[in-house]
């Protein structure tokens, strides 16, 4: 533990007190001790001890590194561009509406990419574009309020991002660790001692994502920027780039250090959750007094539901787990789709005998709960229960998921629940622009819900928050009480009776080898999209196969009491494979389909595919 702590002030001291030059130059200087910091063992980080001696030893070479710098920034003409910035490819840190690149070192063969002068590019362009969104009167400085989870690169990104910003006119409110639906809350809230509502927000996360990446969320009062805009965003952070001088870097430091404000955004966010549980309780102070519930925060940005929100409407929180932030997520993957994360809270609300576990990803924007017999709200169940809720407060209403959700699932909502299931595309940005865009054309909607767990409501200006999905949950159990209703969590579970679930599901991704002569040349989406036309057509003249009639993604056809979707991802060279069924030898029957029919495509590896199949 004193290894890493000492590890991740080194490392952290280091980026801020070294941030113009370049990462090769760090690599470099401190190569010597590369095995004291970070040790690598088949790409995986290795802890080991540092001693005293060696802790004094690194620090003093840091101090003559530093000595070093200051003599060749003063020797430097400031007015010359910047010869040590490395050539950065900025549309590659594109991931679909988000930011996402490396951050550190640490994983072999993952370079950085995602360097302080990187941020900074990127906060002065965000600077330009808002300006631009807003159409601002020059004389009108507006306000950008920046949080960030718990990853060891968060703090130097987040100061970085802030010179960009702060050199470009604006104001800057940092708020520290934070959840991304909080940073969104901020454009909205009325209060001026927290210096909301802002103009814009960014939070700094790579969500679930290993500890040396990280990346960038942005917001609006009209939510989260699409893909254009990320790509806009990049296209200006680039030029700003290759604009850099010596004098600029510099001025922007001190700049930044006199004009940001920090305010403890996290305390109003909390307090409006606890105001939201309690009203629907019919005012209650404590409508939770006697609930055992458990909180898995996977050591991110979550922790402070337990003490901030839970403990305050009376609810009993021992048996919490991983609060405590902690950029190396050193107990399980923060992510509520992990099987190990699930068994995990699982463990902890059988252990604590408790009435309720929740469990969120790292910047909290995706949850998933366990009721006290152990079993999963998560994926469909998740759905099919949020649905339930949503349903009882809006009849027939649309429920917009991805494409992956089940059969089982859409009779669920329509024929038990009295909903219409409006399937989509894959991706929560996706997912929630479906809802609204059914709304503006009169098809009312009221949740738009991904398997992932991000889930976003009407009533919460479509943003997909996991602490909000939560509380929905908790106003359910609150209410149940304050109307007589004792069991527990069984009034959830009991939400979802006549929920068919498949006995057998499975999902196996087929990878386009991008160098394969296969492709000609081409793009693996245009060879993708080859493959799924093709197994359209083979699986047309098969009486005992059904296509769906209705889809927006991919290929997805029903037959021997189940159903299989190939589609292409969003963002890689892949064309996973969904597959539910009554039993392993139905899926197999599904899967020998698809094998069979994408066989001659050379270019891609079925390889998972035939095992499963049992194809040699």
């Amino acid at each position: 533990m004193a290894a890493k702590i000492v590890q991740n002030v080194c490392v952290s001291q280091w980026y801020q007190q070294n941030r113009q030059f370049s990462t090769q130059s760090r690599r470099d200087y401190f190569a010597p001790y590369k095995n004291i910091l970070l040790p690598s063992q088949q790409g995986k980080l290795a802890w080991i001890g540092i001693s005293f001696m060696q802790f004094r030893t690194l620090a003093k070479h840091q101090s003559d590194f530093i000595i070093q710098r200051n003599i060749h920034c003063n020797a430097s003409a400031y007015t010359s561009a910047v010869p040590f910035l490395d050539k950065v490819d900025f549309l590659k840190l594109q991931n679909g509406s988000d930011i996402r690149g490396v951050a550190i070192d640490g994983v072999e063969g993952e370079p950085v990419n995602l360097t302080e002068p990187v941020a900074e590019a990127i906060g002065a362009a965000f600077a330009g574009w808002l300006v631009e969104k807003k159409k601002a009167d020059p004389s009108k400085h507006l306000r950008v309020s920046i949080g960030h989870d718990s990853r060891v690169s968060a703090k130097f990104l987040q100061n970085a991002i802030s010179r960009g910003l702060v050199g470009a006119g604006l104001e800057v409110v940092q708020y520290g660790l934070a959840s991304t639906p909080a940073m969104f809350n901020s454009t909205l809230t009325m209060d001026e001692a927290a210096f909301c509502p802002v103009d814009g927000s960014i939070m700094i996360t790579a969500s679930h994502l290993p500890f040396n990446r990280n990346g960038f969320k942005f917001f609006t009062n009209a939510g989260g920027l699409g893909k254009a805009d990320i790509k806009d965003i990049l296209e200006r952070a680039a030029d700003v780039y290759n604009q850099f001088t010596e004098e600029s870097l510099m001025n922007t430091e001190g700049k930044a250090l006199k004009s940001i404000k920090k305010v403890d955004y996290m305390a109003v966010y909390a307090s409006d959750l606890v105001k939201a549980v309690r009203k629907a309780a019919g005012n209650i102070e404590k409508p939770l007094e006697g609930f055992h519930i458990v909180v898995d925060a996977g050591n991110g940005a979550g922790g402070f539901f337990a003490a901030k929100v839970l403990e305050p409407l009376g609810a009993i929180t021992t048996g919490s787990q991983f609060l405590e932030p902690d950029g190396m997520f050193p107990n399980h993957i923060p992510n509520p789709e992990d099987k190990t994360a699930m068994k995990a809270v699982t463990q902890a609300v059988l252990d604590s005998k408790a009435d309720l576990g929740i469990i969120f990803d790292t910047d909290v924007d995706r949850s998933a709960a366990v009721d006290s017999a152990g079993r999963e709200f998560n994926r469909n169940r998740l759905i099919a229960l949020m649905s339930a809720i949503v349903l009882e407060e809006h009849p027939g209403t649309t429920i917009v998921t991805d494409s992956v959700t089940s059969d089982g699932l859409t009779s669920f909502i329509e024929k038990k629940l009295g909903g219409k299931h409006h399937r989509f595309k894959r991706g929560y940005k996706n997912v929630i622009d479906e809802a609204i865009r059914l709304n503006s054309v009169g098809e009312e909607s009221h949740l738009a819900i991904e398997t992932s767990g991000h889930g976003a409501l009407k009533e919460n200006h479509w943003l997909d928050d996991g602490a909000y999905l939560m509380v929905k949950i908790l106003n359910k159990l609150a209410s149940a009480r304050a109307s007589g209703r004792n069991g527990g969590s069984k009034v959830l579970t009991e939400l979802l009776e006549g929920l068919q679930e498949p006995a057998f599901s499975v999902e196996l991704r087929l990878k386009i080898n991008q160098n394969h002569p296969d492709l000609k040349g081409g793009s693996f989406r245009d060879y993708g999209e080859a493959v799924l036309k093709h197994l359209e057509n083979s699986i047309s003249a098969d009486p005992k196969l059904q296509k769906a009639p209705v889809n927006y993604e991919g290929v997805r056809v029903s037959g021997y009491g189940g159903w299989f979707l190939l589609r292409l991802s969003l963002h890689d060279p892949v064309l996973p494979l969904n597959i539910e069924a009554p039993s392993n030898d139905d899926a197999v029957k599904l899967g020998l389909t698809v094998a069979a029919a994408v066989k001659e495509f050379a270019g891609l590896d079925t390889s998972a595919l035939d095992k499963f199949v049992g194809v040699s």
